[in-house]
C-alpha cells in the first residue's frame, strides 16, 4: 500500500527507531517532517534517505522536553507543511525520548521531573497542538517499552512513564474516534541502538542475555520495530485502535 499524498511527522527521527519509522514511510510514499533535538546533521542525513526512497522530508528541530517551545516548533512544522505544499498532516509517532536507569532507592525528585516531561507530557502537550493539524482519518503511534510487562533492576521511573504512555493511547483513542483517528501504542523490547549508552548495542554480554531470553534468539534492531510503526500507519490496520503491539521478538514469554 502506497500513501503518494501524505505526511507524517516522527518526533525523535534522526536515529534509532524514529530513523528506520521514517525510512520504511517513505517506502509507502510517505513524506514526513523530520524532528530532532540537537543534531540537525543527523537529521539532514535522514532527510536524504527519504528522499532517495522518493518521498519528501523535512528536518525541524524539537526539544519535547520543553513544552514552553511548542507554539515555536508549531510555526517551523507549518513551514515544513507549506514547503510540500500542504497545510495538514496524516500520521503522528510520538517517538522522542531519554532513559533512565534511576531506582526506588536513588531516583531523584528531577529525574522524576525529566522523565515526566519527555514520556507523558510531551506526548500529551504535542499532540493537543497538533489535534487541529492532523486530518480526519489520521493514525497516531506512541512509543511505550516492553519494560511495562516486564521487569529490570534500575528502570523504576522508566518503565511507570511509559505505561502511563500506554493508558494515555486507551483514552486519546476514544477521544479521537469521533474523527476516524486510530491511536496505538508501540512497545519495543531491547532494540540494538545508542540509547541508554548503548548497553544492547554494544555490551557483548547484555546482548547475550537478552537473546538467551528471546523466543527468536536475538537483539531486535531498529529495523525490526520501523515496519511494524509504519504498517500500522499506512496498512490495512485501520480497524486496529487502542491496542498495545509488543516488538521483543518473543522476550521472557
Amino acid at each position: 500500500m502506497t500513501d503518494k499524498s501524505h505526511i507524517a511527522i516522527v518526533t525523535g527521527s534522526s536515529r534509532g527507531i524514529g530513523r528506520d519509522t521514517v525510512i520504511r514511510l517513505a517506502q509507502h510514499g510517505v513524506s514526513s517532517i523530520v524532528t530532532y533535538h540537537s543534531r540537525v546533521d543527523e537529521a539532514e542525513k535522514v532527510v536524504t534517505a527519504v528522499r532517495e526512497e522518493g518521498a519528501n522530508a523535512v528536518a525541524v528541530q524539537l526539544d519535547v522536553s520543553q513544552p514552553a517551545t511548542f507554539d515555536g516548533f508549531i510555526d517551523r512544522m507549518r513551514d515544513a507543511l507549506t514547503a510540500m505544499g500542504a497545510e495538514r498532516f496524516d500520521y503522528l509517532v510520538n517517538n522522542a525520548g531519554t532513559s533512565s536507569t534511576a531506582t526506588l532507592a536513588n531516583g531523584t525528585e528531577a529525574e522524576l521531573d525529566t522523565q515526566f516531561a519527555v514520556h507523558f507530557k510531551a506526548p500529551f502537550l504535542l499532540t493537543q497542538k497538533l489535534l487541529p493539524f492532523i486530518n480526519d482519518g489520521g493514525r497516531i503511534v506512541n512509543i511505550s517499552s516492553g519494560l511495562t510487562r516486564f521487569s529490570f533492576p534500575g528502570r523504576t521511573i522508566y518503565g511507570p512513564m511509559k505505561a502511563a504512555v500506554e493508558a494515555l493511547t486507551r483514552y486519546m483513542a476514544l477521544e479521537l474516534g469521533p474523527r476516524g483517528i486510530s491511536v496505538n501504542v508501540v512497545a519495543p523490547g531491547a532494540i540494538a541502538t545508542d540509547f541508554s549508552g548503548g548497553v544492547t548495542r554494544d555490551n557483548p554480554e547484555v546482548t547475550k542475555a537478552i537473546a538467551s531470553q528471546t523466543a527468536l534468539q536475538r537483539v531486535g534492531g531498529p529495523e525490526d520495530v520501523g515496519p511494524v510503526i509504519a504498517a500500522l500507519l499506512t496498512g490495512d490496520f485501520g480497524w486496529v485502535n487502542a491496542q498495545r503491539i509488543e516488538v521483543a521478538g518473543g522476550f521472557r514469554i
